[in-house]
């Protein structure tokens, strides 16, 4: 370990002598302390300074296109935007959010929570927004307001369903994961995949419409593809309908990709990988994955809340390498990427986290 170390300390040490003492390297924004277990062979992810501090439970985070950064702060009921210096730039009040996707319109997808009296009770139910920052030039304070889910009476007569993951395609159309208790329905079973498309009404005006469930996809299957749990979902950049997402039900196969096909025999999605063709796809590899992401590269991170880790891997499923543990992460649930900084929600110690690779020290 101590020898991983001595290698960092060189190449930061060259890197300074090399530049000067100019203000655009600052080697105290890096933790290399040797309590660090931030080690990957000769490869490692260093943790930057500042740690971002002040949340509460944060579930998810997303760099979106401007790019500012949006936190779901869950228990102190808020998203939060900052800038890629950790500034704070805005606070929007909502109840207990706990997924996020930006389209390409810059409005933000919310899963989140409401209360409302029906039939004279009390009820929370959990629920699928939009907030439209481009209308008030991204104040979030303020920022026009549209509940998505729940809308119809089957939605209000389903207190136990959840929207656990956001993915937004090229064209604006998004999927939404839903999971909840109640799967014997053919039709409609809590655990689904739900396409969400742009209508133009006779009035010219553009709405989101449910186009319906994503067939294909078992609700409680322990292989793939499955919806059996789904705890967060993503897509991918480009011209392309491809899915990716993990799943903390009772399944071997804890994350998966579905790839969209489109060709004169067939039309939909299937699984990208066969059982244990790689590393991806090896049984049981994941334990409780809340969150992932993916990278300008094609790069996938999936992030293990029981086992306190972050695994990476390649466009191919070949595991790259995977840090954490227990005295570095308590629980984590979601990440980001962007301009080689890997943004991690640390949930239960309360803050974000960010890394960059050793490599990509410049």
């Amino acid at each position: 370990m101590i020898k991983n170390y001595k290698k960092i300390f060189t190449l930061l040490l060259l890197h300074i002598f090399a530049f000067g003492c100019g203000d655009k390297f600052n080697l105290n924004q890096f933790d290399l302390t040797e309590s660090n277990p931030n080690i990957g062979g000769d490869t490692v992810y260093i943790q930057l300074n500042p740690v971002w501090e002040g949340f509460n439970k944060p579930q998810d985070i997303i760099v979106g296109s401007e790019p500012f950064i949006y936190v779901a702060d869950t228990k102190n009921d808020r998203i939060v935007m900052l800038n890629l210096d950790g500034q704070i730039l805005g606070i929007r009040a909502i109840q207990k959010p706990v997924a996020l996707a930006q389209d390409f319109q810059l409005n933000l997808i919310v899963s989140a929570k409401f209360d409302t009296i029906v039939n004279g009770i009390s009820q929370t139910y959990n629920a699928i927004y939009k907030i439209d920052l481009a209308a008030v030039n991204h104040q979030i304070e303020i920022a026009p307001i549209n509940r998505l889910l729940p809308k119809s009476t089957s939605d209000l007569s389903n207190t136990d369903r959840e929207y656990k993951g956001i993915a937004v395609f090229y064209d604006n159309s998004f999927v939404i994961a839903r999971t909840g208790p109640k799967n014997s329905s053919l039709s409609d079973p809590d655990n689904s995949l739900l396409l969400f498309k742009k209508q133009i009404d006779n009035n010219g005006v553009e709405r989101d419409s449910l186009a319906g469930r994503i067939p294909g996809v078992d609700p409680l299957g322990g292989g793939i593809p499955s919806a059996f749990g789904i705890s967060s979902l993503k897509s991918f950049s480009g011209n392309t309908f491809d899915l990716i997402f993990t799943l903390t039900g009772s399944n071997a196969f804890k994350a998966q990709w579905l790839e969209y096909i489109d060709s004169r025999e067939f039309t939909g999605y299937v699984s990208k990988f066969t059982l244990s063709e790689n590393d991806f796809m090896q049984p049981n590899r994941f334990s409780n994955p809340e969150g992932l992401t993916i990278d300008a590269t094609g790069n996938i991170y999936v992030v293990d809340a029981e086992k306190d880790s972050i695994y990476k891997f390649n466009s191919f499923g070949d595991k790259l390498l995977s840090f954490g543990g227990e005295n570095l992460f308590n629980h984590p649930h979601a990440a980001a990427h962007f301009d080689k900084t890997l943004y991690i929600a640390d949930t239960e110690n309360n803050r974000i986290i960010r890394f960059i690779l050793s490599t990509d020290i410049q």
